[in-house]
């Protein structure tokens, strides 16, 4: 009888799981494709999902369109009445040093042993917002730029962060766009559909497996010439 009830115990548990992955990857599913970007992206647009923010708002894994084959590449980005919210979503561990006129920023690992340089995420999220700015007719549509850091990584005193830029952690992500919403006022979109095609047109771009190819062998030959990218 008692292995009965452990068992029963456990079927419970596995179904548990498994109703909410297959839910997960429906409400996934309106907005992107569970093959799209990264796992923390992902994780990202399932967060905004179920705090409810609207599937139609929420646009994600964007390829715009620059000069000639060279693409701008943003992870989010959400439409609100206070503006629009683009992320940049990173994923590390150990401890994050920087400032936000730093090109060049510092992941240290094993207390120390090991350093690791990247570039400025500040930098990186803010270039993507002057590239969609230049798609839009609209030019005063304030744009927040968040840049959301998945990982056991420790934040180190981050200094000289630039106005509508936040740094935050993954749970506190909801926290940050409630803050947002508050502090700033109702903006009136003068084209919202100019924005929505835009932001349309950069999701069906990620979507091309030609252009992530060009896109990659854009950044790569950047880096390999050490110049900074995005």
């Amino acid at each position: 009888m008692v292995w009965w009830v452990i068992i029963g115990i456990l079927f419970l548990i596995v179904a548990f799981f498994v109703f909410n992955e297959i839910r997960d990857r429906r409400l996934l599913k309106t907005v992107t494709d569970s093959s799209r970007g990264t796992g923390t992206e992902r994780d990202l647009v399932l967060k905004l999902l179920k705090s409810g923010i609207p599937a139609e708002t929420i646009f994600h894994d964007l390829y715009l369109k620059m000069y000639g084959d060279n693409y701008a590449q943003i992870d989010l980005a959400v439409i609100t009445d206070v503006g629009l919210i683009v992320f940049e979503v990173k994923d590390y561990s150990g401890w994050i040093f920087g400032t936000g006129y730093q090109q060049q920023w510092t992941q240290v690992l094993a207390y120390g042993e090991k350093k690791y340089r990247f570039y400025n995420p500040i930098m990186q999220n803010a270039k993507h917002i002057k590239d969609l700015k230049k798609h839009l007719r609209q030019q005063d549509i304030p744009c927040f730029s968040v840049i959301v850091f998945y990982g056991d990584c420790v934040l180190k005193d981050i200094k000289a962060i630039p106005d509508k830029t936040t740094l935050v952690y993954s749970d506190q992500v909801l926290k940050v766009l409630g803050g947002i919403k508050r502090n700033n006022e109702t903006i009136n979109y003068n084209d919202m559909q100019q924005v929505v095609e835009v932001l349309k047109k950069g999701v069906v771009n990620g979507g091309d497996s030609n252009i992530q190819a060009q896109h990659i062998e854009n950044v790569n030959r950047i880096i390999k010439n050490k110049k900074v990218f995005h």
